[in-house]
């Protein structure tokens, strides 16, 4: 399948839709071994772009990543700046909801890692629920030391899930991938940021209307007004991403 991208400060963005995105990751789940190392899907916002430019670790794993898809508003803008645009967002949590569904029917199998213990227990109750067809392969909260990380993988290793969902926040789950994938025995493995905390109604999830306004980030920031020092990475991304615009249009 061809899957066109577009580059905004050196980060491939794919610029599928959620649908054909979710096509994408269907047929794949449904030809791949699970013997292999698993696909490596990332959502990025300008966040992880800002952070793609200082830390080498994180520019390694994106670099190598199967697949990079527009997590944020701020990336569909700033493709449109560049006169390269994406169509729309593709964002963890819409990607865990569409792979959930489609598991649903085709009886895949799930391994959640991350949150707290409670967090995680109602999310994975809530999706036994909802989606009852799905195969729970386990799950695992996400504050464990790092001396329990290799019972963990060899947990996730033995489950031989379809889908790693790992709720870890970003980057450090996809560090946290990056670093045991040789080892996972998972066809799929993506971070899917808060997701667990939104499914398990810890967190409530913009309304449409403000995702239809691409101000989510402002209904977060307004919700957890704690988050307020990582918004402003925000018009620093904006700027630098209006310059590059400008420049591709005089070249």
């Amino acid at each position: 399948m061809n899957r066109p991208s577009t580059n905004i400060m050196n980060v491939p963005f794919s610029k599928l839709t959620f649908v054909e995105t979710l096509d994408h990751l269907s047929e794949m789940l449904e030809q791949k071994n699970s013997g292999s190392r698993p696909y490596h899907l990332i959502t990025a916002n300008p966040e992880i772009v800002m952070k793609y430019q200082t830390d080498s670790e994180l520019r390694t794993i994106m670099d190598e990543a199967d697949l990079i898809t527009p997590d944020g508003s701020g990336i569909v803008l700033a493709s449109r700046w560049q006169g390269d645009p994406i169509a729309e967002r593709v964002t963890g949590c819409d990607l865990l909801t569409g792979l959930l569904e489609e598991g649903n029917g085709r009886g895949w199998s799930f391994y959640f890692l991350g949150a707290d213990e409670n967090t995680s227990r109602l999310a994975v109750d809530k999706i036994t629920t909802q989606y009852s067809r799905v195969r729970i392969a386990g799950r695992h909260h996400g504050f464990f030391p790092a001396d329990e990380e290799k019972a963990i993988v060899a947990e996730i290793s033995a489950a031989r899930p379809d889908v790693l969902v790992v709720a870890l926040g970003a980057p450090a789950a996809e560090k946290w991938i990056y670093r045991n994938k040789q080892q996972l025995n998972a066809k799929l493995a993506l971070g899917v940021g808060g997701s667990l905390d939104i499914i398990a109604g810890k967190v409530k999830r913009a309304p449409l209307i403000w995702q239809h306004l691409h101000l989510e980030w402002l209904h977060r920031l307004l919700s957890q007004p704690s988050r307020w020092r990582r918004q402003l990475i925000l018009p620093v991304f904006a700027m630098k991403t209006l310059m590059e615009g400008r420049r591709r249009a005089r070249s």
